[in-house]
């Protein structure tokens, strides 16, 4: 399993979301789509889950929180803003579940983050 994580700031558009993931994802296949819970008000989300055609996961800040140790990169910007030094990777590993590890890390452009995460496992956080 492949899970894209992605961070943004408000009112972001679908097509800045599409562009970085796809950069991001090249050759791999996504199979989710995971966002932190509180970008939940933000519709170009599921609009680019509906265009990559793969689940989205909302991600809570309890799983945000327990992924943030395993991080390789770190904002503090992004601590400022939302109280995580990292959304893209830790939605990304708290996505892709338990025994996930890092595939690509966060990479940036402009107000879009996104960072890949892979698990051998199928399971992961429960959207809801």
């Amino acid at each position: 399993m492949i899970v894209a994580g992605i961070g943004c700031r408000p009112d972001i558009t679908t097509d800045a979301l599409l562009a970085l993931v796809q950069r991001v994802a090249g050759r791999h296949t996504l199979d989710r789509l995971a966002a932190p819970s509180f970008r939940q008000g933000e519709a170009a989300i599921p609009d680019l889950a509906k265009a990559l055609k793969v689940e989205l996961i909302w991600v809570g800040a309890l799983d945000m929180t327990e992924r943030q140790v395993e991080c390789e990169t770190h904002s503090a910007i992004a601590f400022e803003k939302t109280g995580f030094s990292s959304v893209a990777e830790a939605c990304a590993l708290a996505g892709a579940g338990p025994k996930s590890r890092l595939l690509v890390t966060r990479q940036s452009d402009r107000d879009v983050t996104c960072a890949l995460a892979t698990s051998s496992d199928m399971t992961g956080i429960e959207n809801g």
